[in-house]
């Protein structure tokens, strides 16, 4: 078990008085078996005129808040401490069945799945892509499924470079293939289309990731504001796997959200009323120390701190 505290602030600047419209953020992680929600603390300048919690579709923490007045500036500020249980080497228990690939989902779990199942970028590039990977297999076409899972998931970050984006969105997962390059959350895309396209369910999950020996140069780069994956696998539900960074499983991963789209998992999403020209830009500032490691060395230094700061506004779905 590691403890973590997440702070994460973003900083909306505007040349003039603005309005300011709904704001819906994910900020807080989902409480889980392997994560525990110690304590949690959210700071809004302007104070909003009413701020509530709900859930989405997918079971996600949502704040919304609503606005009066103008101001010159907005500023979320979060700050999250969580237990994180992480296996030293997980066990992946899959139904007997599912071991080996290609396998198939009982009726009711396909039922459930449908979504997850269904491609969103149905190009035939990407799935002679995601076929490539049962190369291997031989004649029989079956081929161990957490090989062909792990194949996939290192395969991407072996083939793909990344290259840091500043316009919000993601890029589909043909112009991933033929640029060669991507951020975290094109990667993500990506896998998610081929591993749809051999038949196996996938959904998205943005969060945190923890790298604390990373090159502070490359922590934007990288970011601690994190996209990956999911795999639904019988016996045992759903699998993480970050291609950007060849994690499988849940370590150094804190999620936040998931669902079966990129566009339903923005960190931050909101509006203003005024001039277009009005928006001088955003900050985003994320920490993640480990305070397990913090605790116990006589000094954190830098190596149990990871933090960045950008002005990428894919990273809050911004919209005027």
């Amino acid at each position: 078990m590691r403890l973590f505290t997440v702070r994460h602030v973003t900083v909306y600047r505007y040349s003039e008085p603005v309005g300011l419209g709904k704001h819906r953020w994910m900020f807080q992680p989902r409480a889980s078996y392997d994560l525990r929600l110690i304590k949690s603390s959210l700071a809004i300048m302007p104070q909003p005129a009413d701020l509530h919690w709900t859930h989405d579709v997918f079971d996600n923490s949502v704040a919304v808040a609503t606005f009066t007045g103008q101001t010159t500036e907005l500023r979320f500020e979060s700050v999250v401490t969580l237990e994180h249980i992480e296996p030293v080497i997980p066990e992946y228990r899959l139904e007997p069945a599912a071991r080996t690939y290609p396998f198939a989902y009982s009726s009711d779990e396909r039922a459930d799945l449908a979504r997850g199942l269904e491609r969103g970028y149905p190009a035939e590039d990407v799935r002679q892509w995601a076929t490539g990977f049962l190369a291997s297999s031989g004649a029989s076409g079956s081929m161990d499924t957490m090989a062909l899972l792990r194949s996939m998931t290192v395969g991407i970050n072996q083939q793909f470079e990344y290259r840091r984006r500043v316009e919000r969105g993601v890029q589909t997962p043909s112009d991933t293939l033929q640029r060669g390059y991507g951020t975290c959350r094109d990667f993500a895309l990506l896998m998610i289309e081929g591993v749809r396209s051999l038949g196996m369910a996938a959904r998205f999950v943005s969060g945190y990731i923890f790298l604390p020996d990373a090159d502070p140069r490359l922590a934007v780069g990288r970011g601690a504001t994190h996209a990956w994956l999911q795999v639904y696998l019988p016996g045992m539900g759903w699998v993480d796997f970050d291609p950007t960074n060849k994690i499988i499983g849940n370590h150094n991963l804190i999620r936040v959200a998931v669902a079966w789209d990129h566009a339903q998992v923005l960190p931050l999403w909101g509006t203003f009323i005024g001039r277009r020209a009005a928006f001088l830009g955003m900050e985003v500032a994320v920490s993640v120390l480990d305070e397990t490691r913090s605790s116990t060395e006589p000094s954190q230094g830098e190596k149990g701190l990871q933090e960045f700061s950008t002005t990428d506004p894919a990273l809050t779905g911004l919209r005027q």
